[in-house]
């Protein structure tokens, strides 16, 4: 019987390799229900961009970027990255504070990213180097420059910013490079709201169907739980895809970012989206996406 090809964009990092372990294997380790899942590794910032042109039938994104692609996509209950009371770091060359960043240089990981929505409702509208500014944000309270994340670290030892905005994880191998944390983005959200902050997701094209998207979301938390009850092999898998990571770092690293959030954020993972994009629609940093709906897994 012939398959029906999906193709699944995720980011090639340990988390998502870890999650989709079983679908990544020939043959696949669970029942794909008469789908064949074509893996599609991009950094998420690429990810993003190929959402807003409904590229992919599923994909990871940032949450950050979801009120862009809210016509084409509805997020699953399943595949999320929920940073709880940790996430997203800022960090420089020499101990500081966020007062003394104001109208400095911040190396981000992508305009899109969470990480970045995150750190201006933390700081207030940056302004990217080269940019004037404008009549919309007449008072930038610092400057970005978008770094390719993996190599936000250097970037910042080396001078050629004054803070970096870490994701993945260079937030576990910072301290290598000699450098210091000024915020973790993930405990000041707890701090304001009592929320996890919902930092990435998995989202499926609305046109596929409903009961389509109701059968690959299930595979999709099917794959995820495969992975936790197998998760000696499933890290080891994964292994491969952490940069500068040991096998105590990656499944360290991996059970940040899996884990129950993962399998199911329920009613509060959808609160925390909820108000992480009222917040920043009301700062004026994404559209108001209105109602937000999801496909919840069995």
């Amino acid at each position: 019987m012939n398959k029906i090809p999906i193709n699944l964009g995720h980011s090639p990092d340990p988390d998502d390799a870890f999650m989709f372990y079983a679908l990544a294997q020939r043959p696949p380790l669970i029942d794909c229900g008469g789908f064949e899942f074509n893996h599609v590794l991009q950094d998420i910032q690429s990810l993003n961009q190929r959402a807003m042109k409904g590229e992919l039938e599923i994909t990871a994104i940032s949450i950050h970027a979801y009120p862009y692609v809210a016509d084409k996509y509805i997020l699953t209950s399943c595949g999320s990255s929920m940073g709880d009371k940790y996430g997203p770091m800022i960090v420089t060359r020499e101990p500081t504070t966020i007062d003394q960043l104001r109208g400095k240089t911040i190396a981000i990981p992508g305009k899109l990213t969470t990480a970045f929505l995150a750190l201006q409702l933390c700081m207030g509208k940056g302004i990217e180097m080269s940019a004037p500014p404008s009549a919309d944000n007449p008072n930038p309270q610092f400057k970005f420059e978008v770094v390719h994340f993996d190599e936000i670290p250097k970037f910042v030892k080396d001078g050629r910013a004054d803070a970096g905005l870490l994701i993945h994880e260079g937030q576990l191998t910072y301290k290598k490079e000699g450098l210091h944390l000024v915020v973790d983005l993930g405990m000041w959200w707890f701090e304001k709201t009592g929320l996890p902050l919902p930092l990435g997701g998995n989202c499926i094209r609305r046109d596929l169907g409903k009961a389509t998207c109701q059968t690959i979301t299930d595979i999709l938390k099917h794959s995820i739980q495969y992975s936790l009850d197998h998760r000696a092999q499933a890290v080891e898998y994964a292994l491969q895809f952490g940069r500068d990571l040991n096998r105590e770092l990656a499944d360290r690293f991996v059970g940040m970012y899996v884990n129950d959030w993962t399998l199911n954020y329920g009613d509060r993972g959808k609160q925390a989206i909820r108000r992480l994009l009222s917040e920043g629609a009301t700062a004026g940093l994404v559209p108001a996406v209105g109602e937000i709906d999801f496909v919840t897994a069995a």
